[in-house]
């Protein structure tokens, strides 16, 4: 969860940043005084414009927000066996994908934990947290790298930014048609936009943002499964399983972290997650991807 929380909450910012970047220039006031905002058609390639614009700056900044985020430390240089180990499997598992060597980091969680992000698939960012190193064996660390890079081999992140690029763009023409339905309606004001419009476009973009987030955490749900089938081709279908069981024996056994609400990227469940709907969540339950494992698909 940690590459896509950190791409949506990136993209949500950026959208709302533009928002106040158009509203101190007087943009939204000089696009409404030329009619933008009655063309619909306009309308709708302006939003996109800055939607798929902001997508692509976030796809942009995931590496940085991913380190920053999580405090991962790079490994420039194996100080260790084991970093000489980690950054030797990836490079063997990045070889058989057919993609460049990525970064390798470890991040200081101790909670079981792992993320692939970056702009490009030959230039990503591969981390694992300092508990999954020291609670799994070394076939089921192989087995969750390879997860990790068929994440990038299959490019996920670009066709992320791709969907939210979509989705961006109506969520930025939707808040722009009902903020001024509202600001008309309840503001009564019929020259421009006022303050209020700009405080309704804000809030709708962050409500509808939150609501498209479910779009992209069902395509979410759906590659984990394809990752799944690429780190079991990679590390072997048995390793792929194992490393799942180990995930879902932790979560059954209430394996203690610093972060107990925290959403693992491998998708183990915790504090609020467990009542939140199928809709939100971002990866399928473990039992249902050690059984596709399974019967092969």
């Amino acid at each position: 969860m940690l590459r896509i929380g950190l791409f949506l909450g990136t993209n949500i910012a950026i959208l709302v940043l533009f928002s106040i970047i158009f509203r101190v220039l007087g943009l939204e006031q000089y696009l409404a005084g030329q009619g933008i905002h009655t063309n619909l058609t306009g309308l709708l390639v302006f939003c996109a414009l800055f939607g798929f614009g902001g997508s692509f700056v976030s796809l942009l900044l995931s590496k940085t927000m991913a380190r920053m985020g999580t405090g991962t430390r790079i490994i420039a240089t194996p100080e260790t066996p084991d970093q000489r180990w980690l950054v030797d499997t990836v490079a063997e598992l990045a070889g058989k994908a057919g993609i460049g060597m990525p970064e390798v980091g470890i991040f200081p969680a101790q909670q079981s934990n792992a993320f692939a992000t970056g702009w490009n698939r030959d230039k990503a960012l591969v981390a694992v947290s300092a508990g999954l190193l020291n609670r799994f064996n070394k076939d089921e660390v192989r087995a969750v790298l390879a997860h990790e890079i068929g994440h990038v081999a299959n490019g996920d992140m670009v066709t992320l930014t791709l969907i939210q690029g979509v989705l961006n763009t109506f969520v930025l023409f939707f808040a722009r048609i009902l903020g001024s339905v509202i600001d008309r309606a309840v503001f009564r004001n019929e020259r421009g936009h006022g303050i209020g419009y700009f405080m309704i476009v804000i809030v709708l973009q962050i409500v509808l943002g939150i609501l498209a987030s479910m779009i992209v955490m069902w395509f979410s749900r759906w590659r984990e499964f394809r990752a799944d089938a690429a780190g079991a081709q990679l590390a072997g279908s048995g390793a792929m399983i194992g490393a799942l069981q180990r995930l879902l024996d932790e979560t059954r056994a209430h394996i203690p972290n610093e972060m107990p609400d925290t959403l693992t990227a491998f998708g183990i469940s915790s504090g609020w997650k467990k009542a939140a709907t199928r809709l939100f969540m971002s990866h399928p339950p473990l039992e249902e991807r050690i059984e596709a494992l399974r019967r092969g698909h």
